[in-house]
Parts: structure tokens; sequence; C-alpha cells
């Protein structure tokens, strides 16, 4: 089932005694969630993702906009008329009820002809707990459950009824590091096993571009840009989305471009044809760093951490606006630790150039592979 997203608007009046007006959440939000993908929302905190979904699954009402299940406008149906499964933050499971009842929960609620037997339920609830891997866990309650475990049961009471779409809130949050992990994994092969239309709203870029077919970025309500993961974080199109995506983070450094040059601090690092001259701001990935001996970059050299598989050299550099910068390389085997400086050439893909003022990609010609 395909999602589409029309001008979508939401605001809600300004809170307070003295405050005026109105706080807009969501402004003219337009995107499509293809039938059958599993798509990461991904932005900041506060940014309007969980208002968004809330949308779509019938919890707020849209101020303006419209929004589409298929070809049907759904946007002033009732919830329970949408077909969509929500899986909350806090996974909202019924500490009285066991696993087995949790699940049952929405199929119990169901009315008219779209109501199954008992014994129809049973079955369909049996089959949802062994696709999420909790059968052996169907007479115990929530407190007798992990973190993981509950959320598996949260996800299977969302699948039961077959929805059209299912939506997710930021569902590992409240997990620990590994069994983030582990827990999304889960989340990918069951969206792949069921096929079911999926969004997932995430603060986590590394857990939205490692399982989501597409990403949908935003910021302060607004979609900064939407695509492939990969693609987005080879093309971001605003420093913004260069910054949110990547860990470590891009490096970012106040230059200039002159006569066709990438300069920092002075210094000409790299050729930068097709760039306008004036003032920028260079985005560098940590990966795009290359250990030589006369190359055009020179750093001062803080220290290396050796991270197991690569090693992330710690420099500092006059232009760089975190003080320090991060360079990712395979091996270190060309630096000294005791020279004090190293310098490096800079890749031209990983580098990318943005304006001062509206921190908008300038686009500069690539050498030709």
């Amino acid at each position: 089932m395909k999602i589409t997203l029309e001008g979508l608007t939401k605001q809600f009046p300004a809170r307070g005694r003295k405050a005026q007006g109105v706080t807009t959440a969501v402004e003219n939000l337009s995107f499509e969630v293809p039938d059958g993908k599993l798509v990461g929302l991904l932005g900041p905190s506060g940014c309007g993702k969980s208002t968004t979904l809330n949308m779509i699954c019938g919890l707020e009402t849209p101020t303006s906009g419209r929004i589409f299940f298929g070809e049907q406008d759904v946007t002033a149906l009732a919830p329970e008329l949408r077909g969509v499964g929500m899986v909350f933050q806090n996974y909202a499971l019924y500490p009285h009820l066991t696993v087995l009842q949790n699940i049952l929960f929405p199929l119990e609620n169901l009315k008219g002809e779209n109501r199954p037997t008992r014994q129809q339920m049973r079955e369909r609830a049996l089959e949802t707990a062994k696709l999420v891997q909790i059968e052996d866990l169907l007479d115990r309650r929530p407190r007798e459950l992990s973190g993981g475990q509950q959320q598996r049961v949260a996800i299977a009471r969302a699948l039961v009824k077959t929805p059209r779409v299912l939506l997710l809130d930021e569902p590992l949050s409240n997990l620990d590091a590994r069994l983030r992990l582990q827990t999304r994994e889960e989340i990918c092969k069951i969206q792949k096993k069921t096929g079911i239309t999926t969004l997932f709203v995430t603060h986590d870029q590394e857990e939205a571009m490692s399982i989501s077919d597409f990403i949908v970025v935003m910021k302060d309500g607004v979609l900064m840009q939407q695509g492939r993961p990969q693609q987005v974080y080879d093309d971001p199109a605003s420093l913004f989305v260069a910054k949110f995506l990547g860990t470590p983070p891009i490096n970012v450094f106040e230059g200039e471009v002159k006569a066709g040059q990438l300069r920092l601090a002075g210094q000409a690092v790299l050729a930068v044809p097709g760039a306008p001259d004036g003032p920028v701001r260079a985005g560098v990935r940590p990966e795009g760093f290359v250990p030589a001996a006369e190359g055009p970059l020179a750093c001062a050299l803080s220290r290396l951490e050796v991270l197991g598989r690569d090693v992330s050299v710690v420099c500092t550099h006059p232009a760089c606006q975190a003080g320090t910068l991060r360079a990712i390389l395979r091996t270190a085997k060309d630096i000294d630790p005791a020279a004090g400086g190293v310098r490096f050439a800079l890749q031209p893909d990983k580098v990318f150039l943005f304006g001062r003022s509206d921190e908008k990609r300038i686009p500069f010609a690539l050498p030709p592979l």
C-alpha cells in the first residue's frame, strides 16, 4: 500500500498566558512511501517526525494537506478504519494481560463482518508470535519480559490485524546498544517477510541508514532531502543534511574559493573547478583524508585512536569549525605519532562546498574517474 503525503501542515496553538499565534510542527510536507518499502523518517528531536506519524494514523488532524493510502484519500477517515498498525516508543503494552492477550486485543475489538472467530483469532495470534519469535513467551506478562521481548510483543500486536501500513515511532530508543542492533535487524527481516509498507521514525541516522530502503530527512517541520540512504550521504543538498548523516560527523571548515581553488586558512587544498569565488563552508567526510608527505592540508596531530578495523587520526586546523577534526584511515603506517604534524590530500568526491548564508550545496566539477 503506497502512502502519499501532499502539502501536509500541522499547526498547534501557542502555549502560555502571554503566547500568541500558532506553532507550526509540520509545514507543507510532501513525500511518498512506495508500496512494500521501509522508509526511515529521520531528523532531530522536535522536527515533526512523530506529529507526521500521528497524522498518518489519524491521531492528529492536519491543518491542511491530504493523506492517501493508494488512491484512497484517508485524511478525514477515522483511525480505526485506516488499517494501520502502530508501534509506540514506550511499547504501550497492557501490564495486566499476558503476551497472548496483548496480541489478541486488536482482534477482539474488531466489529461486524471483519471480526474473526475465536479460533481464527488464536491461530492468527500464534502465527504472528512465531513471526517475531516470541511463541514461547505467550503466558508471561510484560513485567516478566526484557525490553527487546516487549518490543516484539508490540510489533506482533500491530501486525496481527494484517494492517495495510505499519508505523514505528522510535521503537528502539529504550533499548541498550546491543539490543538495538539485534532488534532493528529483526524489524528489517519482518518487514521484508510480510511486505507491509512501513514508515520508521527515528533520530538515529545510523539506525535509519542501515535498514531503510529510502530515508526522508526533516528539520523544523520541513523536508530537507529524501532518497536512498547512500545517495543522500554521498550527495547532501545542504550542510544540515551533511552534518546529520555520518559517524563520525563530517568535518566542517571555514574557507573560500578563489580562482577555482578551495583555500583553507589561506592555503589552496583542492581544485574545485566551476565553483564561484567567495566565502564557503567546506565539509570533508572523515574517510576523505589521504595521508601524503607533500599533501596540501597541513594539520597538527593530537593523537591516534585505534578502533580495531580502522584508525581515527585526531588533528587540529585553524579553519576547522569544531577545533579538532577526525580522519578515518584503514591503517596509520604512514603517520608518525611523534612528528607532531600530518599532511593530507583530499578526495574530491568526499568534499562538499556550502554557502555561508543559506548553507545550500555549491556544486563543482569532479575529476574523471
